[in-house]
């Protein structure tokens, strides 16, 4: 997947997340919760974050491979991890 780069939404509070997409360096603002049912259990969700402006792209990406679960704005993400 050379149009992507990994992205933590646990990186470090005082850390900017970073879009996924490949030389991007905007905020992210979208998780986009994933697992390739080849390698992952259905229960484990992989994700990648996404500016206002790759969301659709990476989106389609996972989602012709059929890989795409969910997308959640990072704001929910974050708070439902923090309810975990």
């Amino acid at each position: 997947m050379s149009d992507v780069t990994n992205a933590s939404p646990t990186a470090s509070p005082r850390d900017p997340l970073i879009c996924s997409a490949k030389g991007c360096r905007e905020t992210a603002v979208w998780v986009l919760a994933w697992n390739n049912p080849k390698l992952h259990t259905p229960e484990r969700r992989k994700t990648w974050l996404a500016c206002e402006e790759h969301r659709e792209h990476l989106s389609s990406f996972l989602g012709v491979r059929g890989f795409l679960k969910d997308v959640v704005p990072l704001e929910r993400w974050e708070e439902s991890a923090a309810d975990r």
